[in-house]
């Protein structure tokens, strides 16, 4: 195997230039296999390389340490030939301002979501969605990064955008359509805890839209809308409570008596962390059996009191991180109090970066018949 190893460009050919039509909706967000234009194929004479990364003053392959330099062929494309006999393992050097970094290819990557996941979406009976959907950090084919996945069966092309690509759509990472299921999936290697996105959809019609991540488990302190990757580290210390829950008498069975709470509130400007220090106690001095929180998940309005939910699964930012609501929730098991949370599926606002006409087309809601 052999492979030019000057910082030149390759000549170029005729196998590593874009249909027309490709390259098209593939600038405009709207091709359902990006997979297939970019990364590494085998063709003839060698084997194609294809980039796609706006502004970037020169994009490079780099095959055992060697770097060859791909061709600028326009609007954020680079794409060359090198004289391989199969596809390698390879990273790329992409320049910007001067300076060079080298980072994997996300186009080189297999799907990262699995046959079974996929079925029971299709059917809609898959009970874990929250572990399908999302934004989630693992390692795929040994590599540490981030697989994002939406649903959004209308959309025409979904691209992964955020803090690192300053907000702006065009130069998003494009995603890759899982056939019928409706579900967009792609694997960002180097991406982790803490990374700001949103999905950059484009509707039925052609036009966009940058929506938060419904299934996201942490978002940015309102008035920020911005979806964020995280990963939890919280070691749980409640195993003898819940030990005992299991074999206790049925809840149905027992005394039960309900302390509702609205968090934000109950203690205004505390921290979920600083609310497990008084509210365990306090609950359990007055006789409570359980406290039920008014809805903690995650909504744009604080004078809603929670009851316009833009964010299912993420626990409002406004009193911490997921980690510290799972600290409020450990003290109060720990002191021998349960936990019911209000949940509000009935309604939510029509932010235009959030759940209301998804992906073009009413999803989350039903549609209106007198619009």
């Amino acid at each position: 195997m052999t492979v030019r190893t000057t910082s030149a460009s390759v000549r170029p050919t005729a196998a590593a230039s874009l249909d027309a039509t490709d390259r098209g909706r593939l600038l405009s967000g709207a091709h359902h296999d990006p997979h297939a234009l970019l990364g590494a194929h085998p063709v003839p004479g060698g084997v194609v390389f294809r980039a796609l990364r706006p502004y970037a003053q020169a994009v490079a392959v780099v095959v055992d340490g060697m770097r060859t330099r791909l061709d600028d062929v326009g609007d954020g494309l680079f794409s060359g030939v090198l004289p391989l006999d199969a596809i390698p393992e390879y990273t790329l050097s992409v320049t910007y301002d001067g300076t060079d970094f080298e980072a994997q290819d996300p186009y080189r990557f297999l799907p990262a979501l699995g046959e079974v996941d996929l079925h029971l979406i299709g059917e809609g009976r898959h009970e874990e969605l929250w572990k399908a959907l999302g934004a989630h950090p693992m390692a795929h084919e040994g590599v540490l990064g981030t697989r994002f996945t939406v649903w959004a069966p209308n959309a025409r092309g979904v691209r992964v955008c955020g803090d690192f690509c300053h907000w702006d759509g065009s130069t998003g990472f494009p995603m890759r359509s899982l056939g019928s299921s409706g579900v967009w999936e792609l694997f960002l290697p180097g991406f982790g805890e803490g990374t700001l996105y949103k999905f950059d959809i484009t509707r039925p019609d052609g036009t966009h839209t940058l929506r938060a991540d419904p299934m996201a488990r942490r978002t940015e302190v309102p008035p920020a809308t911005a979806s964020i990757v995280t990963e939890s580290s919280y070691a749980w210390g409640d195993a003898g409570w819940m030990a005992e829950r299991a074999e206790r008498t049925a809840v149905h069975e027992a005394p039960f008596s309900v302390y509702e709470v609205h968090l934000p509130s109950w203690r205004p400007g505390w921290t979920y962390r600083q609310l497990a220090d008084e509210l365990p106690s306090y609950v359990r001095d007055l006789g409570f059996t359980h406290v039920q929180f008014m809805p903690v998940a995650e909504h744009p309005f604080g004078g809603s009191w929670g009851y316009q939910v833009t964010g299912f699964y993420a626990p409002t930012a406004r009193l911490g991180t997921p980690d510290d609501f799972k600290y409020l929730v450990d003290a109060l098991h720990r002191a021998g109090i349960g936990v019911l949370m209000d949940w509000v599926p009935a309604h939510f606002p029509r932010d235009d970066w959030a759940l209301a006409e998804f992906d073009g087309r009413p999803l989350y809601e039903h549609e209106d018949p007198q619009p």
